[in-house]
């Protein structure tokens, strides 16, 4: 959690949603101390652009000795050498331009980086963090475009979401065509690629600056708008971003391009489901096949693929039994074709809120409830992922 103190309710309601997560605000330095005395386990005090700086240097060096671990973070319309100077003195750690939105994400987050690492060493807080994490990670992949993988993967968020329920977080990882944005008329004020100036040090507040919240218990982590970031966002970022959210939702659902990458292999290294997408086209499932043989070089668990076919019609001549003979594998679940989830997607509206009794959306409903999450094993990726953590 963070203290943000600020004087002004406007500017206090502005840093909030910047800072985002859980942020108890105060209007004045005694309501700081109160908020402090309840919660010892606080980290970070933000002290607003209207605080006085001389509060500012009196909180810090007050908590110096007494609470090391603390950390206060000033916002200054104009960084003067000599508020510097004494804020630093006394114990203020970091001092950002209120006009860079980026800096002071940035700040707050080295601070409570070195909050964590103060109070009790990195390698117990990777070990508290791990045992904490109980989030399923579900990749929806198809080898071939145009098979409705987006769609489902939306639908698919909602239906785990169960109206709020579950916390569920819709990530677009096609970092340079992504469509989740467009498919659920969300406008990308808030981006992944936001994360790219704190890669080496995100952490869980900085990340929630960066979802959108779509619907009761569904936040979205929207694809960037310049689809030249994508070769600014590492791997290794990926992975960090997937490791963040499964301790902070229930599932999370990645939405990947039909195409092997570094991003796309992070996700299915950290994934415990991946939901393999088709349709009745013999394109689509030779394409299926080479993937499933694909997947077993990589050596991902065969007993957590999941085989969707979309958009399934008999009166195309392909019947589920020819599918299931091609491709050496039973199908977890048939999405029936319908034009009604191509007027729900023109409508940015997902079908299983647009029309929760229609038979597609009773489907989907079906896989969330039935198929996902149950008897899961570790990703592949993740012991790994969490050795890597531990040796930085």
């Amino acid at each position: 959690m963070t203290i943000l103190y600020e004087p002004s309710r406007q500017a206090s309601q502005h840093f909030g949603m910047l800072v985002g997560g859980d942020v108890r605000t105060a209007t004045s330095l005694d309501e700081v101390y109160t908020l402090l005395n309840e919660d010892p386990d606080e980290q970070l005090v933000l002290m607003g652009p209207n605080t006085p700086a001389a509060e500012a240097v009196s909180l810090a060096a007050r908590q110096r000795l007494s609470r090391p671990s603390l950390g206060v973070v000033l916002l200054r319309h104009q960084l003067e050498v000599h508020v510097l100077a004494e804020a630093i003195r006394s114990g203020v750690r970091e001092v950002a331009d209120v006009n860079d939105p980026t800096s002071i994400l940035a700040a707050c987050a080295r601070s409570q980086d070195l909050s964590r690492r103060m109070h009790g060493g990195l390698h117990a807080k990777t070990s508290e963090r791990a045992d904490a994490i109980d989030g399923k990670v579900i990749t929806v992949y198809a080898a071939k475009g145009g098979c409705g993988k987006t769609m489902l993967a939306a639908n698919l968020a909602v239906a785990l979401a169960a109206g709020g329920d579950k916390r569920v977080c819709l990530i677009d990882l096609d970092l340079t065509l992504g469509d989740v944005a467009l498919m659920l008329q969300m406008s990308p004020d808030r981006t992944i690629a936001d994360a790219v100036p704190v890669a080496d040090r995100i952490d869980e507040t900085g990340l929630r600056t960066m979802v959108t919240n779509y619907c009761p218990g569904v936040d979205v982590l929207l694809a960037p708008v310049v689809p030249t970031i994508a070769e600014r966002i590492s791997r290794d970022l990926v992975s960090e971003i997937l490791y963040l959210t499964r301790g902070m939702y229930d599932y999370v659902v990645v939405d990947s391009p039909p195409v092997f990458n570094d991003h796309v292999l992070a996700a299915l290294d950290a994934s415990h489901q991946y939901l393999l997408v088709a349709t009745p086209a013999v394109t689509a499932i030779k394409n299926l096949r080479i993937l499933l043989d694909t997947f077993d070089v990589l050596d991902y668990r065969k007993e957590n693929r999941l085989v969707i076919l979309n958009r399934a019609d008999a009166r195309l001549g392909v019947t589920p039994a020819d599918i299931e003979r091609v491709l050496r594998i039973p199908l977890t679940a048939q999405i029936p074709a319908s034009r009604d989830v191509s007027i729900s997607i023109n409508r940015g509206v997902p079908i299983v809120l647009d029309s929760p009794a229609h038979p597609v959306s009773e489907a989907i409903r079906d896989l969330a409830t039935h198929r996902i999450g149950a008897g899961v094993s570790t990703p592949k990726g993740l012991k790994s992922m969490l050795s890597r953590r531990g040796k930085r």
